[in-house]
């Protein structure tokens, strides 16, 4: 007589510790608000410095809260159901965008607020943060579209090419995710529209290259 995989799954201490990336997210989404929204001025949707602020709060909700969350719900859910993991496209695109992002955020850290990186390199280095960043926008769309398709193949897969509710629900989804993608990748590619840089943001950028070249061998101190 075979198990129940419901009956054999032990969670053990497994909601505690989904009860902890709650709270440590949430406290990561509070504090990101709070540090852009009152010590950097608030928030703004008109070109000017405030915008900025809305960067680091989406990806901090979107990238890292609930992206996290994504990722704990579909492993739960695959070690109740006893079903592997990593083994589809759609989950292999998925840890790619995971280690590229890791990675982006780790060297957006590490280029542009550690004070010992010379301001050359962080000139050197920004295009190719602002193209991973877009093509890690372009990835994510992607693996969603993978799994919309992976997620009908397994729901509905018997009245899918009969153009089931659920099937155009969701192709339409997919479209749908594909023009919000176009669009944001044209609106961030048109040099036009891309905001000049205000006099304090020019005045804190040669304030970071003052620091960092101030003792490198080039500059007439360090000669």
């Amino acid at each position: 007589m075979e198990s129940n995989p419901l009956e054999e799954h032990r969670p053990g201490l497994l909601p505690w510790f989904i009860a902890a990336t709650q709270i440590l997210g949430l406290a990561a989404v509070v504090m990101t608000g709070v540090w852009m929204g009152h010590y950097e001025g608030g928030f703004a949707w008109d070109g000017g410095s405030l915008q900025f602020n809305v960067h680091p709060l989406c990806m901090v909700v979107g990238m890292i809260f609930l992206y996290g969350d994504c990722l704990v719900a579909v492993f739960q859910f695959h070690s109740a159901q006893n079903i592997p993991n990593m083994y589809s496209l759609h989950s292999w695109c998925g840890l790619i965008t995971v280690i590229l992002f890791c990675t982006q955020w780790v060297l957006g850290l590490v280029f542009f607020l550690f004070p010992g990186v010379a301001y050359s390199l962080r000139a050197s280095y920004r295009p190719l943060h602002v193209f991973f960043g877009l093509a890690l926008f372009i990835l994510a769309i992607g693996t969603c579209l993978l799994g919309i398709t992976e997620k009908l193949l397994f729901s509905i897969s018997d009245t899918y090419s009969k153009f089931a509710a659920a099937g155009v629900m969701a192709n339409v989804l997919g479209l749908v995710l594909v023009g919000f993608g176009l669009t944001v990748g044209y609106v961030v590619t048109r040099s036009e529209w891309k905001r000049a840089a205000s006099p304090e943001e020019e005045a804190l950028s040669m304030h970071f290259k003052t620091l960092t070249e101030r003792d490198s061998p080039d500059s007439p101190q360090g000669s």
